[in-house]
């Protein structure tokens, strides 16, 4: 006898949407020499010493559970990079948790704020799993669209228009995945009083921060009276080359964090171990590493940036990330068609920019995490792509 499986699903879980990253990813993954600008993932190897310092915790026998919220010496060395990077003070003790990944830190921060129905704002182009993790925790996303005239800047004006008796939260990143966007002291600031005036709270993912070019990073958690209303997701993914590593954390007002401490307990139990040990000496001794790392990305996304407007894909200047987000619709072709054709004609895997929501369409997502060589290399092969279109 046949089950109807479908019955037994939870309407949650089957309304949520496969990732248009993972779609291309997984096409161009079975093609031979594709050229991927597709999945944001460093193609540098994480830093030996960290490397060297976690073998090191394993052989030693580094093997057992830590405290739910990760080791305290992780956490007074997160609550120190906090304090020297971000003027951002957060106690170690107890507000601060070491999570499996900025991903969950973003979950357990929805699964802590929102009832049902509650609505949280995000400024869209925007990550593919934002709108899906407030569904999952009983929220309703509603997005808050930019466009490339300002850089795809979010304004107040956007922000305020959004705002129903609902809204509970407004999920920023900056900068921005996928367009690399940065949002500077001064309007964050803009935006902080519009949060206070309408009594929201600001979940910051700052997983790219590390990752700035032309500007000082500035945390909207340190503008006055914004820690009481900031959680801030972050981690060792992008900046320190750990993305297989799974460790990112959260830090937020003690009364957050004791909340998301309890989701945590009874979902995840605690981070590696030995990985944490890495991220101890990653926070310690990589800041060579990391500034070697963001001096490369900078000169390919100025390559990058030429290169695109030279072919006529009009590409603004992205503050950080390693993203570019060049529109296409000088081609005709829609965001889909291009990132389709593209891929089988001269196997150059992009993501169609409709995947980090509508006002993405027309626009495709190219990572620029890849070596000079493959970059150039790309850059020739959309070029002859594009000239068949004209």
């Amino acid at each position: 006898m046949s089950v109807n499986y479908q019955v037994y699903l939870s309407k949650t879980a089957k309304q949520i949407q496969p990732s248009g990253i993972r779609k291309f990813f997984d096409l161009a993954s079975s093609m031979k020499d594709v050229i991927s600008l597709g999945v944001g993932e460093p193609d540098f190897i994480t830093p030996w010493n960290i490397r060297e310092t976690t073998i090191a915790s394993l052989e030693e026998g580094y093997t057992s559970y830590t405290a739910n919220a990760g080791l305290m010496e992780l956490r007074q060395e997160i609550s120190a990079y906090l304090e020297r990077r971000f003027h951002a003070s957060y106690a170690a003790e107890d507000e601060i948790i070491v999570t499996v990944g900025a991903s969950q830190a973003l979950d357990l921060a929805f699964r802590m704020l929102l009832n049902t129905g509650d609505e949280v704002l995000i400024v869209e182009p925007a990550f593919v799993s934002y709108a899906s993790l407030v569904t999952m925790a009983g929220g309703t996303p509603i997005p808050i669209s930019t466009n490339a005239d300002n850089g795809f800047k979010v304004t107040v004006e956007q922000i305020e228009k959004g705002i129903t008796d609902k809204t509970k939260a407004i999920l920023l990143c900056s900068p921005n995945n996928p367009t690399g966007t940065y949002l500077n002291e001064e309007e964050l600031t803009k935006i902080a009083q519009v949060v206070k005036k309408h009594d929201l709270i600001v979940v910051s993912d700052e997983i790219y921060a590390e990752l700035t070019y032309d500007e000082v990073y500035s945390s909207i958690t340190s503008i006055e009276g914004m820690y009481e209303r900031t959680i801030v997701i972050n981690g060792f993914s992008k900046g320190f080359a750990m993305t297989g590593w799974r460790l990112g954390f959260v830090a937020a007002p003690r009364e957050f964090t004791q909340v998301m401490l309890k989701i945590h307990q009874f979902t995840t139990m605690c981070a590696p171990h030995m990985l944490q040990h890495g991220a101890i000496e990653a926070l310690r001794n990589s800041a060579d590493n990391v500034e070697n790392m963001k001096n490369n990305y900078r000169r390919r996304r100025n390559y990058i940036v030429q290169s695109l407007n030279m072919i006529g894909l009009n590409c603004h200047t992205p503050g950080g990330a390693f993203y570019v987000f060049p529109s296409i619709k000088s081609t005709g072709l829609t965001s889909d068609e291009f990132a389709e054709q593209l891929l089988k004609q001269e196997k150059v895997a992009v993501v169609p920019g409709n995947a980090f929501g509508q006002c993405g369409e027309g626009y495709v997502r190219c990572s620029y995490a890849t070596s000079m060589e493959q970059l150039q290399e790309a850059m020739k092969r959309m070029q002859r792509f594009v000239d068949t279109l004209v």
